[in-house]
C-alpha cells in the first residue's frame, strides 16, 4: 500500500516550554501527495501570541512583535491549518516540540481540536542514520542539499525538511504506513529541539 498523503509542517515560537507560556508565533506546512511536494500551495501564517515575544526568540527565528501585531491568533489559525493539513499524517522535525506546542494550543481554541497522528523526521534520521547529528544542517549536508535562506522561518524550513524526507524515505526503501511508523513514531520526551 503506498504512503498517504503527508503535511510536512513547522512551529516558531516565543520559546521553548509550552507549559511555560510560551506561544506559537509562526506555523507553516506543506503537503507531499504521491511523492510530489506541493510546493505552490503551501500553508503559512504568523500569529499574535497575545503576550510579547522576547528577545532570545527575535535573536534566533528574526520575529518580531511588530511582526505579529496584526496576525489572527492561534484560535482562527490553528484550525486553518488542521483543516489544510486534512486527510493527512502530520511530520514534523523532533516532532515532539511541535505536537507539544499544538497540544497546548488546542486549548485556545476550547480544546474541541483533535490532533492527526504525527511522526517524526529526526527520528527516521535516527534510525536510517544511527551514528551523526541529525538537526536539518545536518541532514541537508549528508543529502548536499544547500542550506534555505531565512532558516528558523517556519516556510523556508518545512519546505528543506519535505525534501530531506523525500531523500530518507528513498533512501530507507520505505513504502508503507507501517514501516514509516515503525521508523519515525515518537518517543515521549524529546526535551530538546533538533531542528
Amino acid at each position: 500500500m503506498p504512503l498517504p498523503p503527508l503535511t510536512v509542517f513547522d512551529v516558531e515560537t516565543t520559546g521553548l516550554d509550552p507549559y511555560r507560556g510560551h506561544r506559537i508565533i509562526e506555523i507553516a506546512g506543506v503537503r507531499i501527495e504521491n511523492g510530489i511536494i506541493l510546493e505552490d500551495r503551501p500553508f503559512s501564517s504568523l500569529i499574535q501570541p497575545e503576550r510579547e515575544i522576547p528577545w532570545e526568540a527575535r535573536r534566533v527565528n528574526g520575529i518580531s512583535d511588530d511582526d505579529v501585531r496584526n496576525a489572527p491568533t492561534i484560535m482562527t489559525v490553528l484550525p486553518q491549518f488542521l483543516e489544510f493539513a486534512g486527510g493527512s499524517i502530520l511530520m514534523a522535525h523532533n516532532a515532539q516540540f511541535d505536537h507539544s506546542f499544538l497540544q497546548a494550543e488546542k486549548e485556545f481554541c476550547w480544546g474541541y481540536l483533535d490532533l492527526p497522528e504525527i511522526l517524526c523526521t529526526m527520528r527516521l534520521s535516527q534510525s536510517l542514520f544511527p551514528t551523526g547529528y541529525h538537526n536539518l544542517d545536518a541532514l541537508a549536508q549528508r543529502f548536499n542539499l544547500p542550506p534555505p535562506d531565512n532558516r528558523h522561518r517556519a516556510l523556508p524550513d518545512v519546505l528543506q525538511t519535505a525534501k530531506l524526507l523525500l531523500k530518507m524515505l528513498d533512501r530507507g526503501k520505505i513504502s508503507s504506513m507501517d514501516e514509516l511508523r515503525r521508523r519515525a513514531g515518537m518517543t515521549v520526551n524529546i526535551a530538546r529541539r533538533g531542528a
